[in-house]
């Protein structure tokens, strides 16, 4: 059995989710940040399940909105912690983690990630591409999918044709249009490009996304997607080699963003939502550092 559990991040719906699969001994994908914890484990208990039965949290990759919480999983409940090799280390010890977040979200960090611990590495369960994790009454594949992040994983279930896809696929909330989420520092568009392909091989009957919720029509999404990212990414270049800043990029590229929302049938407060799970400001930073340090003659 699926389940989906809002964490009711800052006290919105529907910004960040936590898949649950299992009826008895109980699997997570993702598990937002600390402040979502509460929230999720009401979630749960609101199923009619147990989150002491949470035997694993198969994470999609370590940023705060998604993973920050896992050390909550592992101390409460004794969750094993399944995370991409690469991204191992900084669930063992975040303090590089939390420092380059600090570099982004500055003195707001506690407010939107609450705390930060350590995850026990007896807890800690490193995965690479391929690998089968028993979980939840079921089995899940790791497909290693970078592009957003180095170390990202979307989570298959082969039998139920169902991927949990992290970031790599998008934020769409409310069946609105599909944002591809461009955070400093790992932006790579030809690694984004390939994930996408990969999911469209194995071609999902249904697709969840952290940020947030159900994609019964995956595959039109992810074209749209990926033609989002290529626009978003050639405005960049654009404005790049016009002499722009980063600084004088971000309310142009906040309102385009806002217009587009508004193009696929978003209300002002939908807008605020995805604003939420996804600051567009933030594309402007990681697109920029794709092409300085990917393509630098192209934007010269």
């Amino acid at each position: 059995m699926i389940n989906f559990v809002d964490g009711q991040h800052l006290g919105r719906p529907q910004v960040i989710g936590v898949g649950v699969v299992g009826t008895g001994p109980l699997a997570l994908i993702d598990c937002g940040p600390e402040c979502c914890f509460d929230a999720t484990v009401a979630g749960i208990r609101a199923l009619g399940l147990r989150p002491e039965n949470v035997t694993h949290l198969l994470v999609t990759h370590i940023h705060l909105d998604h993973s920050g919480g896992a050390w909550r999983w592992a101390r409460e409940f004794g969750t094993t912690i399944c995370v991409h090799s690469r991204g191992a280390p900084h669930i063992e010890n975040p303090a590089k983690l939390v420092a380059s977040a600090g570099k982004i979200f500055g003195t707001d960090m506690a407010r939107l990630w609450g705390e930060v611990q350590a995850v026990p590495p007896d807890r800690v369960r490193l995965v690479n591409d391929g690998d089968e994790i028993a979980a939840g009454g079921t089995v899940f594949r790791a497909v290693e999918t970078p592009g957003h992040a180095p170390h990202h994983h979307a989570w298959w279930l082969a039998r139920e044709r169902t991927l949990f896809a992290g970031d790599v696929a998008g934020v769409s909330i409310n069946g609105g249009p599909p944002l591809p989420p461009c955070p400093p520092p790992d932006i790579n568009l030809e690694l984004w490009r390939a994930s996408l392909e990969k999911i469209r091989t194995l071609d999902p009957a249904r697709l969840w996304r952290t940020h947030f919720g159900c994609d019964e029509a995956p595959r039109a999404r992810l074209d749209e997607l990926e033609r989002r990212l290529t626009n978003w990414a050639e405005w960049i270049r654009g404005r790049l080699r016009a002499g722009r800043s980063e600084p004088e990029m971000a309310p142009p590229f906040t309102q385009m963003v806002a217009a587009e929302l508004r193009a696929g049938g978003a209300d002002e407060a939908l807008i605020a939502t995805y604003e939420q799970a996804d600051p567009a400001a933030m594309s402007v930073g990681g697109l920029v550092r794709y092409w300085k340090k990917f393509h630098p003659v192209a934007v010269a």
